[in-house]
């Protein structure tokens, strides 16, 4: 139950929190305020001239009161949302960030502080110190709305028994309409889910649960939890979350900007390799076969199938004079130059036994052909053959295109676009690179070529990438030289983080502050430089939707995050794609093996218990060895089965929209007849736009990890027939829903779905 019309003791509670909500806004206008006021000062401060020293403690101070005041900012709606009464007569309030008061005391306790554990952990069966935990329902800055949980009534006071409710707090949450974005529930987290959250840092941690149990939450507000606990390591190389698509990023994209975090890129697997954004599927046997660790081996046998050798001696041609006949040049002589096949093969030997990255290693490669056909010119023109002579010649040969165009049809400087477009277009190169594949398993592969990129394709680049390299013509004197300069900048940033009292807090290392103010370009943030950098290294990785990644993909995430602190969020009885786990052994042991561990959810907080009682049938049939969770609440109209054809399908979205009010509506249909039914419901965009109208036309790929006010599954049967693992996307289909499913067939109802009313 909720909060009451307000008799005495409620009006009284209610002005009670008030007050104190009003004085918390008080203190943090005051924080907001001398915070933009230090930041202006910091502006102004040394903008003309002054030293280098004076330059960088400036910014220095500039970048942090902009992140305060960023995360002052992030902070407004729903600032306190709770209370707890311990058994000393301690009170703390809870909220969204800490402030202090006047006399330097706490006012309003972080979320994420140990002290504020309690308002989660607490159950009647084992309460802790806590004697009442209250929640705090506010309206911008009003208090509309208390619930009271009381452990020890004999140590409450009598006005305070009038308004005692049970979970009022969590349920109203999930009442509430969907608006087409997660939002942050740092006020109705639950006690599994906060284990969930607290976990440590290092390793593999597993949280699993079905549909509805929070693990896309919890793990979401684990990020936040570890970037406040671990802010001297996480802030530094942040934390990567990869979600299934696009259109589930945009979904949880403001959950943690509203807890004040900013260190945090997400992405989907296909947006991995920058520059590239792939949103496309395969087909499931291209996508089995891509998946595949024996891919990796195919990658390489094609990066070494480009490092190649005359079919004889290597000749050159190219002219050495010309003269104009007629206005057009015309080559009056030319010369030849030759380098022995035995030259070039001791040359390709050489290259590959240095260990370096294909396009690195082609210097090498070059270098040596170079000095061959040098040699062999300095003997046909009878020419000094000293070294200076000799390097000359070699500049003057790579100046020659037909001499550069030679080489690099043996060894060509190549980008990982290129050579995987051309290995998945060109069936005489996939036979060379994977004869270990079967002719199937080829043709799966092949394509014509300028195909666009899929998801699948992402992790052969990211495999292609670090197989390549790129060659960066800096010195080894150079190289030194940069070394030099970054450890005395690191030193002298050092000095400065001592200076101005920030190595006390520990809210910098040197080396950031270095690498921020250097003079190479603006400012950007740590997710900025995060997700423009292939080989960036992450403090803290998120897998949501975990079970849908590939073999092939879960090498191209373990790349990103070498020390192995992974948050690994899914459900094996979920999984849609064709090369997805069938089991967290089998993804994880190969990295991490005795180093993960699983905390399962098992109660389903979305899903009211009749549509869950219709998905359960649905994973007895698919996945019998796995069981569904356990809804906490009852209500609303029972799911139905509406045999109609697809004209009635328009007719039938008004009704639901009609039910749902303000709420948010998803068509789930067949992947083949998504572009059909978004053109009869003219429901526009699809991803990433999708969540912004009132309707969204969707599949169950692109439905995973969302939930709607209301959901109608079209054509289970061509759901099922769809994909080899049909079934499971149809668990996913009707399990989105956290207020009414509706299904809608033409012709044949699956049994598993008997259990539907019939309209």
């Amino acid at each position: 139950m909720g909060s009451r019309q307000p008799g005495p003791a409620l009006a009284e509670a209610l002005l009670t929190e008030q007050t104190r909500l009003t004085a918390l806004y008080d203190r943090l206008d005051a924080a907001r305020e001398r915070t933009r006021a230090a930041l202006a000062a910091a502006l102004a401060g040394g903008t003309a001239g002054g030293t280098h020293q004076a330059r960088l403690e400036r910014d220095v101070s500039a970048a942090e009161h902009a992140r305060r005041l960023a995360q002052l900012s992030a902070v407004e709606h729903g600032l306190c949302f709770g209370r707890t009464d311990d058994a000393e007569g301690r009170t703390l309030y809870i909220g969204r960030t800490g402030l202090r008061g006047a006399d330097g005391e706490i006012v309003l306790t972080d979320w994420r502080a140990p002290a504020a554990r309690p308002f989660y952990t607490a159950t009647p069966a084992d309460p802790g110190p806590l004697v009442r935990r209250r929640h705090l329902h506010t309206r911008e800055r009003t208090v509309v709305g208390l619930d009271d949980e009381v452990f020890d009534l004999d140590r409450l006071a009598e006005p305070d028994r009038r308004t005692l409710v049970g979970e009022a707090a969590l349920m109203a949450a999930l009442r509430r309409g969907r608006t087409g974005r997660m939002s942050q529930v740092v006020a109705t987290i639950q006690a599994e889910q906060d284990r969930v959250i607290r976990s440590g840092l290092a390793g593999a941690l597993v949280v699993e649960g079905g549909p509805g149990t929070g693990k896309t939450v919890a793990a979401l507000h684990r990020a936040a939890y570890l970037l406040y606990t671990h802010r001297e390591v996480l802030s530094r190389r942040g934390i990567l979350v990869i979600g299934p698509t696009a259109l589930f990023s945009r979904y949880i994209g403001q959950v943690l900007p509203s807890l004040g975090e900013t260190d945090v890129v997400v992405a989907t697997v296909g947006e991995l390799h920058p520059g590239v954004r792939a949103g496309a599927d395969d087909p499931p046997a291209a996508a089995v076969v891509k998946g595949d660790l024996r891919m990796a081996a195919v990658v390489a046998a094609a990066v070494r199938d480009r490092q190649r050798l005359p079919d004889g001696d290597l000749e050159v041609s190219f002219p050495v004079r010309t003269s104009l006949r007629g206005g057009v040049e015309v080559v009056v002589e030319e010369m030849t130059v030759r380098a022995s096949r035995a030259v070039c093969a001791a040359a390709r030997d050489r290259a590959r036994r240095s260990g370096r990255p294909h396009n690195v290693a082609r210097r090498l490669f070059v270098l040596d052909v170079l000095r061959a056909l040098a040699a062999d010119e300095a003997a046909r023109l009878d020419a000094p053959a000293d070294a200076e002579d000799l390097a000359y010649a070699r500049k003057v040969l790579w100046s020659r295109p037909q001499v550069r165009e030679a080489l690099d049809a043996l060894w060509p400087d190549l980008t990982p676009e290129r050579l995987v477009g051309d290995l998945l277009s060109d069936p005489q190169a996939l036979d060379r690179a994977a004869p270990r594949l079967t002719a199937a398993e080829r043709g799966a592969l092949l394509r014509p070529p300028g195909s666009p990129w899929t998801t699948g394709d992402v992790p052969l680049l990211d495999e292609a990438a670090e197989l390549l390299g790129v060659d960066d013509p800096v010195s080894p004197a150079a190289e030194r030289a940069a070394a030099d300069a970054r450890r005395k900048e690191e030193a002298y940033a050092r000095g400065v983080l001592e200076f101005t009292g920030l190595a006390e807090d520990e809210m910098m290392e040197a080396a950031a502050l270095a690498e921020r103010h250097r003079p190479a370009g603006p400012h950007v943030t740590t997710a900025e430089r995060a997700a423009a950098d292939r080989t960036w290294v992450y403090g803290h990785v998120i897998v949501d939707e975990a079970q849908e990644l590939s073999a092939m993909a879960w090498r191209t995430v373990m790349r990103r995050i070498p020390a192995r602190s992974l948050t690994v969020v899914g459900d094996l009885a979920q999984t849609g794609s064709a090369a997805g786990a069938r089991s967290w052994g089998e993804v994880l042991d190969p990295y991490v093996a005795g180093r993960w561990r699983v905390e399962r959810l098992q109660v389903n907080y979305r899903t009211p218990a009749e549509i869950m009682e219709v998905a359960a049938d649905v994973l007895a049939a698919v996945a019998p060895d796995r069981r569904p969770p356990e809804s906490v609440r009852e209500g609303g109209d029972r799911p139905r089965a509406v045999r109609a054809s697809a004209g009635r399908l328009p007719a039938l979205v008004e009704q639901e929209l009609e039910a749902v009010g303000e709420g948010r509506l998803a068509v789930i249909v067949p992947a083949a007849r998504h572009a059909e039914v978004s053109a009869a419901l003219a429901a526009g965009p699809s991803e990433p736009a999708a969540l912004d109208r009132p309707v969204a036309v969707l599949t169950p790929a692109s439905a995973k990890g969302l939930e709607f006010d209301a959901v109608i599954v079209v054509e289970p049967a061509q759901i099922l027939a769809c994909s080899p693992r049909g079934g499971q996307d149809l668990y996913v289909a009707v399990t989105r829903a956290t207020r009414r499913l509706t299904v809608v067939f033409a012709d044949d109802l699956p049994p598993m779905l008997s259990r539907l009313a019939r309209h």
